[in-house]
């Protein structure tokens, strides 16, 4: 776990001192105020729960993409400037690499999504909210960047460059969130699985509502494309 702490550092100061890292939390931050005020809020009088939700939905999208960005760069950098290499000979182990640049990912995203923290508190000074709502709902936003994040570095484990690693991962993010499309056609018990599968039957906590069954779905996924992305690298090392 030290190891992977120590890698977690390294790669969070990587995304402090590139301009990649300010840039997307400069586009989240804009397009999340921008949406905010327009849809969100919007010209007519609406319930304080009712824009809170709106701005969860909002935020929701741009997780899910912030996500797969920050991960792009996680392995496939790596092969791109031929450190891979020597990151796999180093003294530590598969698991401690995706564990370590997948912490930094998502003390990242937290940080970000934190930063949105003042659109919540305008509807709290202006309405009335409950403090429940809002903790389920950046709850809930963080298991979701937690479960985009580890697609993208599953999907940087697999690619060559930054740019096919983003694509990639943005292909299996809208595969696996288009699920419950395939759900509303399918027989069970194939109905069933492909709704759990997923996110869109997993935005309760956009009301505040979190269910165990939904931290259970985000832990999971999040657990197995971490395993995934510790196979790959496992394969490669052998290659």
């Amino acid at each position: 776990m030290r190891n992977a702490w120590l890698l977690a550092r390294r790669e969070l100061g990587a995304y402090l001192k590139s301009p990649m890292g300010y840039v997307i939390v400069a586009i989240v931050l804009f397009v999340d105020g921008m949406l905010f005020n327009v849809w969100a809020i919007g010209s007519t009088p609406r319930l304080s729960s009712h824009v809170l939700k709106d701005f969860f939905a909002i935020a929701t999208f741009m997780s899910m993409v912030s996500g797969v960005l920050l991960s792009m760069r996680l392995i496939a950098e790596e092969k791109q400037l031929g450190t891979l290499t020597l990151l796999l000979t180093s003294p530590i182990h598969d698991r401690e690499i995706i564990l370590g640049k997948f912490l930094s990912a998502l003390i990242f995203f937290t940080g970000m999504t934190l930063l949105t923290i003042y659109m919540p508190a305008l509807i709290f000074w202006h309405g009335k909210v409950s403090w429940g709502h809002i903790f389920g709902g950046y709850l809930g936003l963080v298991m979701l960047g937690a479960l985009s994040i580890s697609i993208g570095l599953f999907a940087s484990s697999i690619a060559r460059t930054q740019i096919v690693a983003a694509i990639a991962g943005g292909a299996i993010m809208t595969a696996v969130y288009l699920c419950y499309l395939g759900a509303n056609v399918a027989d069970p018990p194939v109905r069933s699985l492909m709704a759990f599968i997923s996110p869109q039957k997993h935005l309760q906590w956009q009301t505040g509502v979190l269910h165990l069954r939904d931290v259970i779905y985000y832990v999971t996924g999040t657990y197995l494309f971490l395993l995934a992305s510790t196979h790959m690298l496992q394969a490669r090392r052998w290659r």
